[in-house]
């Protein structure tokens, strides 16, 4: 009776660590389904493209010593990183010019804001990444 007791224990703990771990398991899925962030993508890649640009663009537009061109950045990075995700993978979306050149902008500017997270975007540069966006904005307008 007495080998028979220890062999009981160890198959009841092994038993509650694999339950632990099934439990473990089936709550970080859970979390993990419902905590999708809301970017405020609508799924459309047209609508989508021409949002993302124009909130890039107000972006862009603020001074350096605006009050709110830090929430600004964040914002822009966070909806620049859910656009990329969400389009980057549909070959039917990637493979367009306008996706390409929203690519590039995006880039810069998160090149940017990472090197330099302190500093505002030089004037060149705000060039450049505006005509970028602008030129994104009319090709997803067109269907290119």
């Amino acid at each position: 009776m007495a080998a028979v007791l220890p062999s009981f224990r160890q198959r009841l703990k092994q038993l509650f660590s694999r339950l632990a771990v099934a439990l473990v398991l089936c709550l970080s899925l859970a979390l993990t389904a419902c905590s999708s962030a809301n970017t405020g993508l609508s799924g459309n890649y047209i609508e989508d493209t021409v949002a993302v640009a124009d909130s890039l663009l107000s972006t862009i537009a603020l001074g350096a010593d605006d009050p709110a061109r830090a929430e600004a950045e964040i914002e822009a990075r966070s909806l620049s990183n859910g656009y990329v995700a969400r389009y980057r993978p549909r070959s039917s979306v990637n493979g367009l010019g306008s996706f390409t050149t929203m690519q590039t902008a995006i880039n810069s500017m998160a090149g940017h804001y990472t090197n330099y997270p302190n500093r505002p975007l030089p004037e060149a540069l705000k060039e450049r990444i505006a005509k970028e966006l602008k030129k994104a904005e009319t090709n997803a307008t067109r269907g290119a």
